[in-house]
């Protein structure tokens, strides 16, 4: 792992990426391992390779074709998609969901990123341009969302939301929470940690449900650093997820928590790219 700040350039992100395969290379050549690929996961769109926009945290980050790039910088096939598709993709393969074939995935964290596994592949969209799960809109006169829109899942259901919802009962400055300590607060029993966790998986429900009404997966997967709080809080969700859900589509799904952690996107990579050399 390289740490990349918020601030850098497209061409020292471009730089980082190079040294941490390079560095991933040379291990693999003390160990005698033939490298046959590199599987890349960034955030934004991404079709055929190409980083076309989406990835408003990353200065200058589009229009760059990412594959084309490294492929030439060391002469291997090169395999690149969104990071939240690999991270389901991660699961489908090596974790909570391995042996489905039609899964949603949600990752809550600073937004909430999502995968759909439809028929045991991932599903995209029109030029891989869809799957933004955590804008689904759940209030249409909400509050503004960072993609432009209002009242997105994820301006409600986020962690990020989450924090700045119990800061603003609590009177907390919103630097000194994160979702461990209103999790830990929640099972003090502490009022405002109740009202905010009830909130937070109510809305997550919601989406949920959504999600499972359109596409009747067989698991819905939730990840993210604050789905490691425990069975209670998938529990919270899927209560929730059942009364919004039609029965008829939720019937058979299962809702659980997602087994990889930070994990989950570099396996999905690996997988995106095995799966291209098989086919």
């Amino acid at each position: 792992e390289l740490p990349i700040g918020s601030e850098a350039s497209k061409d020292t992100i471009l730089e980082t990426i190079g040294k941490i395969i390079a560095r991933a290379i040379g291990k693999a050549d003390e160990q005698n391992l033939k490298v046959i690929g590199i599987g890349l996961g960034t955030p934004g769109i991404v079709y055929e390779g190409v980083i076309f926009g989406g990835a408003d945290n990353l200065n200058g980050w589009e229009n760059i074709d990412l594959a084309g790039h490294f492929s030439k910088a060391f002469n291997l096939p090169v395999r690149v998609d969104n990071d939240a598709n690999l991270m389901g993709l991660g699961e489908l393969y090596y974790g909570a969901a391995k042996g489905c074939t039609d899964v949603v995935c949600l990752t809550v964290g600073t937004g909430i990123g999502g995968t759909i596994i439809a028929n045991g592949q991932l599903y995209g969209g029109f030029k891989n341009r869809g799957t933004e799960l955590g804008h689904i809109v759940v209030e249409h006169q909400g509050p503004d969302c960072n993609c432009g829109g209002k009242g997105c899942l994820e301006v409600y259901a986020s962690t990020t939301a989450l924090v700045k919802h119990y800061a603003k009962l609590s009177g907390i400055d919103v630097k000194n929470l994160d979702g461990r300590y209103i999790v830990g607060k929640f099972h003090e029993q502490e009022e405002n940690a109740i009202i905010c966790l009830q909130e937070h998986t109510d809305y997550l429900g919601h989406g949920v449900a959504s999600f499972i009404n359109v596409f009747a997966p067989e698991k819905v997967v939730i990840g993210g650093g604050i789905s490691a709080a425990g069975q209670f809080y998938i529990d919270m969700i899927a209560t929730s997820a059942k009364k919004y859900m039609m029965s008829d589509c939720g019937s058979h799904t299962e809702i659980v928590a997602a087994t990889l952690g930070n994990t989950a996107g570099s396996l999905g990579a690996a997988a995106l790219l095995l799966e291209s050399v098989n086919s």
